[in-house]
């Protein structure tokens, strides 16, 4: 099902709780089930997500659909940093929304190509990824969160 209104704007200070709390259930239903204890417990400790907003601030586009938050993207130059979408908004257009918006904006700053990351537990990031035109470059290390799992480097030419 197609969401019928997806609204894109940017954040605003008012928005940072609600961003945590998108982040945290993004984490909860497709990180959790794939981490150690210990890459777990240094989630949690850390303060990454509150640092991630603080820096990103208004950076962040939000999506919502009827006036509620349904997910976020978030890019500097050319790397699509992060793009969360809560679980009871997938498949309704929301990702691709997002997606192409950042791509567009890439492209107007003058980047040939964007790049993004994504893990190879999560399938169903990496099959929408390559639906919308883009190409595995690299294999590597979970260098973010020291997981233990590997890192999939993803392009395409805008």
């Amino acid at each position: 099902m197609k969401a019928t209104s997806i609204t894109l704007r940017h954040a605003t200070p008012a928005d940072r709780e609600a961003i945590k709390n998108l982040l945290a259930a993004t984490f909860k239903d497709t990180w959790l089930p794939h981490l150690t204890a210990a890459a777990i417990a240094n989630y949690h400790r850390s303060d990454k997500v509150t640092d991630f907003i603080a820096e990103a601030g208004e950076d962040i586009l939000l999506a919502e659909v009827e006036g509620q938050l349904a997910g976020m993207i978030y890019w500097r130059g050319d790397f699509i940093d992060a793009i969360h979408v809560l679980a009871g908004y997938r498949r309704r257009g929301i990702a691709q929304a997002l997606m192409l918006h950042a791509e567009q904006a890439i492209r107007e700053q003058g980047f040939p190509r964007a790049r993004l990351e994504t893990d190879t537990f999560n399938t169903t990031s990496q099959s929408f990824y390559l639906a919308l035109g883009y190409c595995e470059l690299d294999r590597y290390p979970d260098q973010e969160w020291h997981s233990g799992l590997t890192t999939i480097l993803y392009a395409k030419h805008l």
